[in-house]
Formats: structure tokens, C-alpha cells, sequence
């Protein structure tokens, strides 16, 4: 079992090396991520609002503001070709304020909320999160591996 965990982490590692090597693929990852967000939100939850309890004008908000994430990061993996840290250090701190907003409305809509509601948004914000934290993780690696990347 232990062996397992430890070929695994290394795997992980190993994966990390490669989008370090490329970071355009971060971008890429980002882009899906948003639009998926940004789908969820407009074409699927504001049609079962009465489920999840947010306001479809919040459901509105944050899905745009996932469709403007995702025209960025999309953007940033078909022209970007130096300043790697810069642009995701950008859309990290963008995610982190996405999740904090959500938080926020988390916190101001709670009494309405259902169940299904508050499970859908915190596992959002965990999956956000994350992500921020890896492309957060990248950026110091890239700038690490290659100094002139720094901005």
C-alpha cells in the first residue's frame, strides 16, 4: 500500500514537470473549468433555481463571470508566449476572488438555500480553490525554473 501511494505521488510529480515544461496546458485547464462553471450556472441551475435556492440573478453574475475567466485563460493558452507567472498569477487571484464572492452569496442566501444548493457551491469553491492553489504552485516553479519569466 505504501509503495502504491509513493509510485502515485511520484506520478504526480512527474505530471506537474510536464505542465511546468508547457503551461500553456494550465490555461487550457483553467478555460474548461470556467466554461463548465459558466454552463452549469446559466443553462442548467437557473433552469432548477427552485432546488438549489439561489437568486438567478446570482446564478446570472457568477456565470458570467465564469464565461469572462474562460475567454481569458482561453486566450492566454492560443497567444501567450512568455510572461507565464504574470498571467496566472492573474486568473489564480481571479479564481480566489470567484470564491470568495460565492462564499459571500453563500453566506447572504443561506436561510434559502436548499441542501443540494450549498453542496453544489462549496464543492465549487473546493475545486476552485485547488486549482488556484496549483496554478499558484506553477507560477513559483516556472519563475524558479526560468528567472526572466518573473512578470
Amino acid at each position: 500500500m505504501g509503495r502504491a501511494f509513493l509510485k502515485m505521488g511520484r506520478g504526480a510529480g512527474n505530471r506537474m514537470d510536464h505542465l511546468v515544461k508547457n503551461p500553456r496546458n494550465i490555461f487550457l485547464i483553467d478555460g474548461a473549468g470556467a466554461f463548465l462553471t459558466a454552463f452549469l450556472l446559466f443553462a442548467v441551475l437557473r433552469n432548477f433555481k427552485e432546488y438549489i435556492g439561489m437568486p438567478e440573478t446570482v446564478l446570472t453574475g457568477l456565470s458570467v463571470l465564469g464565461a469572462l475567466f474562460c475567454i481569458f485563460s482561453v486566450s492566454c493558452f492560443l497567444f501567450l508566449d512568455k510572461k507565464w507567472t504574470l498571467f496566472l498569477r492573474i486568473i489564480s487571484v481571479a479564481n480566489l476572488l470567484y470564491c470568495v464572492l460565492t462564499l459571500g452569496m453563500v453566506i447572504s442566501y443561506y436561510p434559502a438555500l436548499t441542501t443540494i444548493g450549498i453542496v453544489y457551491f462549496l464543492g465549487e469553491v473546493g475545486v476552485v480553490c485547488t486549482l488556484a492553489y496549483v496554478e499558484l504552485s506553477f507560477a513559483t516553479r516556472i519563475s524558479n525554473s526560468n528567472p526572466r519569466d518573473i512578470t
